[in-house]
């Protein structure tokens, strides 16, 4: 997959078939829309290319807003490079470009700049000033600038007929990390940097790595106790991670996230992990001691190890 970021000229070798979106978590839905992209490109002779932007709309537009993405954009950008799309053009988007309409992002954008003469429209997918065009008004427009415009097949499997990055959030808000695994096509993850804590667990014989998140955009699932794969020093292990208070030991509201790495033992302070969530053992809980503590650990690192064994 070639990259074309904002500011470099693009040469066109073939004209394109383009899709465009943010594309967050570049999930099973995103994956069917861009399948039908590939095979009109390749029916068509043309290059498939997906348009998606660096920053989300809506945090440009209003500077309130906090994303709760599922994936960053190296994260995104990762995603798509495994679709087999020939080329993923990045815009940067802005307020000046927000308030082109429909037909002008058709013409300026999408023909002029990047030779897209077939542009595959999301089922439900708006885009232009205030959204306030659909479909139809697409197609028409495409025909004055020289764009077919075709409607993109609604998304449908078996068991379920409609997937949106929405759905995957709310399923991480429900603590359901099964549920947005499966929707996204591959398991949850976080990145972050390991940074000291209070080095209680090393006392309990379950040592944990404290992780500060490396982008503060990127959805936590919420507090609970899940199973996880570690990536750290070029090697995945097992382990098991807590989100929350630790209500047991901490009386503060400061919300944690550490990992206990099964069978690790070196010094990892400073350097970036990811995490992979497999997952949930189960909610956060408070016990009457240390002693109840260490033995519900014990406990959940079986649980953890039956979820990777399932995995296998």
């Amino acid at each position: 997959m070639k990259i074309l970021y904002p500011n470099e000229k693009y040469t066109p070798e073939k004209e394109l078939v383009a899709t465009v979106g943010f594309f967050d978590g570049v999930h099973l839905g995103h994956r069917f829309l861009i399948d039908e992209l590939k095979r009109i490109a390749q029916e068509q002779n043309q290059f498939s290319a997906v348009v998606t932007f660096i920053s989300h709309p809506r945090k440009v537009l209003h500077a309130d807003f906090q994303p709760q993405l599922l994936t960053t954009f190296d994260e995104k950008i990762e995603q798509l490079s495994t679709t087999g799309i020939d080329l993923c053009i990045v815009i940067d988007f802005t307020v000046e470009m927000s308030k082109l309409s429909a037909f002008e992002f058709l013409n300026k954008i999408l023909f002029t700049q990047f030779n897209v003469r077939t542009l595959l429209v999301g089922h439900d997918h708006r885009f232009g000033h205030n959204r306030a065009e659909a479909f139809p008004e697409y197609k028409t427009y495409g025909e004055q600038i020289g764009i077919q415009a075709i409607q993109a097949t609604r998304f449908s499997l078996p068991d379920c007929t409609h997937i949106s990055s929405s759905d995957i959030r709310n399923a991480l808000k429900n603590s359901d990390i099964e549920k947005a695994n499966k929707l996204l096509g591959y398991n949850y993850s976080l990145v972050g940097k390991v940074i000291d804590g209070f080095k209680i667990g090393r006392k309990l014989g379950f040592p944990t790595a404290n992780i500060d998140p490396i982008d503060n955009e990127k959805q936590v699932p919420v507090s609970g106790v899940y199973a996880v794969k570690v990536f750290v020093e070029n090697s995945f292990f097992n382990g098991m991670l807590n989100i929350g208070r630790r209500p047991t030991i901490d009386k503060d509201e400061h919300i944690s996230i550490e990992v206990n790495i099964f069978d690790f033992e070196k010094d990892i302070y400073n350097q970036q992990i990811k995490v992979v969530f497999a997952g949930k053992i189960r909610d956060e809980q408070k016990f009457n001691s240390l002693d109840e503590l260490v033995s519900q650990l014990n406990k959940d690192k079986i649980s953890a190890l039956k979820i990777f064994n399932l995995q296998q």
